[in-house]
């Protein structure tokens, strides 16, 4: 079999589970809530159930992150996620404004096509598949190539508990056959109402180029800023904690940390404590050459590793303790590497002398490749959070809290999800963090409640001019004086 033979069969199977997908909707949009929500109940209890399993299947097929970590992020995309839309109504009327007499009515959207990063692979998908059949849609999987065999897994493990509940066969779907010929004609199939596109910049691009509706993320260059009215103790250990969290995968993680001067040899030291290892420059040099290519995009080889491994990459040492590497930077943007965003267990550190030095340093980075992500904060000072919550480019800012953990919606009450949106200035519809709410429809339906205005009910005069034509009394008026001189000439020749 050639590879063009490999190509042909991913676009043919992406054809046939788009239509089978559309056929088992059509069945699905007429389930009542009762019905979907006992399907989407019993495969967040199947995903809740296989966490652990197919969280050591995303390690050991990807190479990224820790087992126990995607384990983790396993329950929260499936019973976690789960909880959150439970209770949220998505089939018939939804609301009902007595006063306004108005009725909102849930519409699905159809057939969901979801691109599947490699790095949060079986948690994603969890995410995804719940969401969507929460929405009455049909949905059709398309994994990462590094992450098919965990994908597959997933998708089996919750489509046997929805048949098993009541689904129509073929509501949830995962390629097999893999290729960027096949994703693209499934992206781009007439039965593919929505794509959820969470992945590469450049798929995501391609994801919003197909004229489709599409909810895409971007990259996520989170600074953290540590401000001198901040619990420097729980500010350290909770800014190693989520970089080293799944080895830094998740693009809601730390990237740079922009200390305030003051407290930045006391913040360092207490992160030494908590397990992070300082480089020197020789060092730092050996990272920026082995983390990333020459045109600035990350080295695949390098995401989601641990410390000592990257060590061994970059021909360094470090202590076998060290959970997180942190180099000290002075500059942001191309000259220098390192201030990109680091899915790997590599954190930049900034110092900056008060909040507005510091609420610039972090606008720099978010522009460097985080318009419209995250944003950590930790501080006491109500004044500088909320300074850096009007004025920064981001849709999510999380104080006090773990930036992984945080903007997904663990640790805060923001709506739970894996797919983070950035909004417009990141290229994206929304900001939201993606759940059901963005997978249906609302029909509203209208009573009159307020009589229409008198001069509606009349009949209008239509004045003569060129956009309304000419006026019709003056054409009646020259038809009938050419009638006349009509007349006249007949009755001249007629003498």
């Amino acid at each position: 079999m050639t590879l063009t033979d490999k190509d042909l069969l991913s676009i043919q199977e992406a054809r046939q589970m788009a239509e089978q997908a559309y056929q088992a909707q059509q069945v699905w949009a007429k389930a009542s809530q009762a019905q979907v929500d006992r399907v989407c109940a019993a495969m967040a209890d199947a995903a809740f159930l296989a966490s652990e399993r197919l969280g050591r299947m995303a390690a050991e097929e990807t190479g990224y992150g820790v087992p126990e970590h995607k384990k983790l992020k396993n329950e929260f995309g499936s019973r976690h996620i789960w909880e959150s839309i439970k209770d949220i109504k998505t089939v018939g009327v939804i609301n009902y404004d007595a006063e306004k007499r108005i009725y909102e009515i849930a519409w699905p959207m159809g057939v969901v096509t979801a691109l599947i990063p490699s790095t949060n692979p079986t948690s994603t998908e969890m995410n995804k598949i719940l969401i969507s059949v929460k929405a009455r849609n049909a949905i059709v999987v398309a994994p990462h190539p590094l992450a098919v065999k965990c994908c597959i897994e997933t998708a089996r493990v919750m489509k046997d508990a929805a048949l098993s509940a009541g689904a129509p066969p073929g509501l949830i779907n995962c390629l097999t056959q893999i290729s960027l010929p096949g994703t693209q004609e499934l992206m781009a199939h007439k039965r593919t109402a929505v794509i959820l596109a969470t992945g590469g910049s450049e798929m995501v691009q391609v994801a919003h180029s197909m004229g489709k509706p599409a909810y895409g993320v971007g990259p996520g260059n989170v600074p953290v800023y540590v401000d001198r009215s901040a619990d420097l103790e729980q500010a350290a250990k909770y800014i190693v904690a989520s970089k080293a969290f799944d080895y830094s995968v998740i693009c809601a993680t730390e990237q740079a940390v922009v200390a305030d001067r003051p407290i930045a040899p006391r913040l360092a030291q207490l992160m030494e404590a908590e397990g992070a290892f300082f480089v020197d420059e020789t060092q730092a040099d050996a990272l920026r050459a082995t983390l990333f290519q020459p045109g600035g995009a990350i080295n695949p080889a390098a995401v989601g590793k641990s410390p000592q491994y990257l060590a061994a990459m970059a021909g360094i040492q470090v202590p076998p303790h060290a959970r997180i590497l942190a180099a000290r930077l002075n500059k942001v943007g191309r000259e220098e590497p390192l201030s990109r965003e680091k899915l790997t267990t590599v954190l930049g550190w900034y110092e900056a002398d008060g909040w507005e030095a510091g609420c610039e340093r972090c606008i720099e980075l978010i522009q460097f490749g985080g318009r419209g992500h995250s944003l950590v904060i930790h501080a006491t000072d109500e004044k500088v959070i909320m300074a850096f919550g009007l004025e920064k480019p981001v849709f999510r800012i999380v104080v006090n809290t773990m930036a992984t953990l945080g903007a997904i919606g663990l640790t805060t009450k923001i709506m739970p999800s894996l797919t983070l949106g950035p909004g417009g200035i990141g290229g994206a519809v929304t900001g939201d963090n993606i759940t059901v709410y963005h997978l249906f429809n609302v029909k509203r339906m209208a009573f009159e409640v307020v009589r229409p205005p008198a001069v509606a009910l009349q009949p209008g005069t239509v004045p003569a001019g060129p956009i309304y034509g000419p006026d019709l009394q003056r054409i009646a008026s020259e038809v009938e004086e050419v009638a006349k001189e009509i007349l006249r000439a007949h009755n001249s020749m007629s003498l």
